[in-house]
């Protein structure tokens, strides 16, 4: 299954890149021409690189890996033009947003493209107010612009908002939510949304969930349940475990990765209000510590804002 490229341009999903990433690369990565138009390889050079890396976010351990590995291309190249290192450091960032795989079944980069499921079953993790449900109600409409039929389990059902936002995104991009009432059991939720999506032959069924990282053990036994009733129906399901982080919260969001990657098995990451902050680089600590792809990257509050992750794209709006 594969988002967007059908539908948009290569240039337009750049494009969105380059717009979620204005905040990160005014503050911090303009600084790079200037870094790099100094006559020489020094010491200070190194030092500043690491400033701006830990500054944005990458955290401090990232940031010493992408300094030490640039380092040994220089001394194993004999580099000694400041662009050159400027080229080395590039290709070292795309490297580390490409070392973790594609682990779901429907969204590959590249390889062989495997039978989609039907349905394909969506399981959406992250903890409440990190854009959880725009994102859900976004991947719904980008699946209904590519013609397929989307139901949505609102399975969130600790707060009564989630559950009439949920509704609200349903009737903006044509997707149908199934939803109890508030305090309902989620399992039982997710069922009948899996019956009816079976019922209607619909392609894919997203399912929500509630993250409460402060009671996290309830939290987790609820997910584990809910993977159960999934796998009740669909011993191959979910397909995706698409967790949604806030890239506002900076290092944060790695320590909510961990912990949702302790319950479940997350194959993918997307990236919500990456045009709200500065801290662009923490989604290189995501890749290098986590192992998760990051798949989605928010970049505004359209239904369209959302865009297919690229490496390659990534780094280069960083250096525009």
């Amino acid at each position: 299954m594969r988002l967007f490229r059908k539908q948009k341009g290569e240039e337009e999903d750049a494009g969105k890149t380059e717009q979620a990433l204005e905040r990160t690369r005014r503050t911090w990565f303009s600084h790079l021409t200037s870094l790099f138009e100094r006559s020489r390889i020094d010491d200070s050079l190194w030092e500043e690189l690491e400033e701006l890396l830990i500054g944005a976010d990458a955290g401090v351990a990232t940031a010493q890996k992408i300094l030490e590995d640039v380092q040994q291309r220089v001394d194993k190249e004999g580099l000694k033009d400041p662009a050159q290192v400027r080229d080395a450091l590039k290709d070292e960032l795309v490297a580390i947003l490409k070392t973790a795989q594609p682990r779901g079944a429907l969204w590959h980069n590249g390889g062989h493209p495997q039978p989609t499921p039907k349905p394909a079953v969506i399981l959406v993790v992250g903890v409440n107010g990190t854009g959880k449900t725009t994102s859900i109600g976004k991947l719904a409409y980008a699946l209904r612009q590519e013609g397929r039929q989307v139901t949505i389990a609102a399975a969130d059902t600790f707060r009564a908002a989630a559950i009439e936002q949920m509704r609200e995104w349903g009737d903006r991009v044509g997707a149908e939510v199934i939803a109890h009432k508030q305090g309902a059991d989620p399992g039982a939720v997710v069922f009948d949304a899996l019956s009816a999506a079976e019922s209607r032959g619909a392609d894919v069924v997203i399912v929500d969930t509630a993250g409460r990282l402060h009671t996290k053990f309830n939290l987790m036994e609820e997910l584990r349940k809910i993977l159960r009733v999934i796998q009740r129906k669909d011993a191959s399901a979910p397909h995706e475990v698409l967790l949604v982080l806030d890239a506002t919260t900076g290092q944060n969001a790695l320590t909510q990765a961990k912990a949702f990657a302790e319950a479940v098995d997350v194959t993918a990451i997307c990236l919500a209000k990456l045009d709200g902050t500065s801290k662009g680089g923490m989604v290189f600590a995501i890749s290098d510590q986590l192992g998760v792809p990051v798949r989605f990257i928010g970049s505004g509050e359209g239904p369209e804002d959302l865009g297919e992750f690229s490496p390659e794209e990534f780094v280069e709006a960083l250096f525009e």
